[in-house]
């Protein structure tokens, strides 16, 4: 009787062993499942980072595209700006841009000729200043200007547009020293290009080269400013 109660006393604490081996296995593999949840939430927060850098790429491409934008307002401005440059600046009346002929005004003994410098040119220009003439070959000195004449305003030409310059020849007194010209030259301001000019129409001008003036090129002559 005390045996078989031993050898159920062995049995029951045998079984007690084993149900807290199987016990503690099993703790033990619930242990290692949760402590496999932190990797795996380890390994997401880990991941995180690596989607970071994505979203900073795409905030990089915006700051991208807002710089090149800033570039393309910048060019356009400037674009802009060398645009309205361009439009307000008119440029010089060259030798090709026109054609110059002269003609003898009032009656004899005449004094004065005209000179009408017309727009041929597809563009706009100014006429600047006045006509730097030679009367005689050779003769190194211009024909002086008269500042009261000089316009107010610049002489601009469309193109078919003429611009006018008087220019006094002598004082008509008989007992000038007169050369008779039937054609002569001249400059524009800003060209070094020559004009001839022919005057051999009536008999040619006659010039007295030390009585000779040139008034500045104006749209339209002017009583008072081009009497001279």
């Amino acid at each position: 009787m005390n045996a078989s109660r031993r050898t159920a006393l062995f049995s029951v604490a045998a079984s007690a062993a084993l149900a807290l081996s199987l016990t503690a296995c099993q703790s033990g593999e619930g242990a290692k499942s949760e402590g496999a949840a932190p990797v795996a939430k380890d390994t997401a927060s880990a991941s995180a980072p690596a989607s970071t850098p994505a979203g900073g790429t795409s905030a990089g491409n915006d700051t991208g595209a807002g710089t090149s934008t800033a570039v393309a307002t910048t060019h356009k401005t400037g674009s802009g700006s060398s645009g309205a440059n361009k439009s307000t600046a008119t440029p010089l009346c060259r030798a090709q841009d026109v054609k110059v002929s002269s003609q003898r005004q009032d009656g004899p003994p005449y004094t004065h000729i005209i000179l009408t410098a017309r727009n041929t040119s597809d563009h706009r220009c100014e006429m600047a200043g006045f006509p730097h003439i030679q009367f005689i070959e050779g003769h190194r000195q211009d024909v002086p200007s008269v500042a009261k004449s000089k316009p107010a305003v610049p002489t601009v030409l469309n193109p078919g547009d003429p611009a006018f310059a008087l220019v006094k020849l002598s004082d008509g007194g008989v007992d000038e020293d007169n050369e008779v010209v039937n054609a002569f030259q001249l400059i524009l301001q800003g060209d070094s290009s020559v004009i001839a000019v022919n005057s051999s129409a009536g008999g040619g001008i006659a010039v007295d080269l030390p009585k000779a003036l040139t008034g500045y090129w104006t749209t339209e002559l002017r009583n008072g400013a081009d009497d001279f």
